[in-house]
């Protein structure tokens, strides 16, 4: 059983498409950046706490799964939006540009304190939309909860353009990644993974066989 250490709900719907069991303990840390520190540095940083404090709690027998996730421009993370005008700076920024989406995955065994790490990184191309995409999706209220002020599944704002990586990734939890790590944890997930998500993404990922081998692309 997993103990997930979020309260995200994208993360909630990506996990329970490996058919592991798993409870929700957030850790509700502060997420705050360190100075001078460095978007991977941070972004493990983050997932490693999260753990930390969730397995400090808990009483069950399991695997406590953290994970977190940024959104790097020109090296620096766009986090997730205070209001409506900083969602509006943050996709004026990235428009026509391309970044970076980190995730860094930190599973530990409850009772073993056995750990494995990992970290995704994909590159993500966002299209030239225009301002008035901008504000009617602004409007939808759907970017304040997301790093970078948008979802890259949002099929009203569709914000991102020839994609080639890990769409679960740019979501919050790359479950390839996560399959390979559990398999160091001599554990495997009862579905089969890379078909429930592209199925459910309706996505043709190209980098699957690459990241189950253990390559590191995203």
């Amino acid at each position: 059983m997993f103990i997930l250490a979020s309260q995200s709900p994208r993360r909630k719907q990506l996990l329970e498409w490996t058919g592991w069991s798993f409870e929700i303990f957030p850790a509700l840390t502060t997420e705050n950046e360190e100075p001078g520190e460095a978007p991977l540095d941070y972004v493990k940083r983050v997932s490693s706490e999260k753990a930390a404090v969730v397995v400090s709690r808990v009483k069950e027998n399991g695997f406590v799964l953290a994970a977190d996730t940024v959104v790097v421009l020109d090296g620096k993370i766009l986090g997730k939006p205070e209001n409506n005008e900083q969602a509006k700076e943050f996709l004026l920024k990235l428009r026509g540009r391309v970044h970076l989406v980190h995730t860094a995955l930190f599973v530990e065994a409850s009772t073993t304190k056995k750990i494995q790490q990992d970290l995704c990184t994909s590159q993500v191309n966002m299209r030239e939309y225009i301002e008035k995409e901008i504000q009617d999706y602004i409007d939808t209220g759907d970017p304040l909860d997301k790093a970078g002020a948008y979802a890259v599944q949002h099929k009203g704002f569709h914000p991102v353009q020839g994609f080639g990586g890990c769409l679960a990734n740019v979501m919050g939890l790359p479950l390839c990644h996560l399959v390979r790590t559990m398999a160091k944890m001599g554990v495997s997930p009862p579905l089969e993974v890379p078909f429930t998500c592209q199925k459910n993404l309706d996505y043709d990922c190209p980098v699957t066989s690459k990241i189950l081998k253990g390559e590191n692309v995203g």
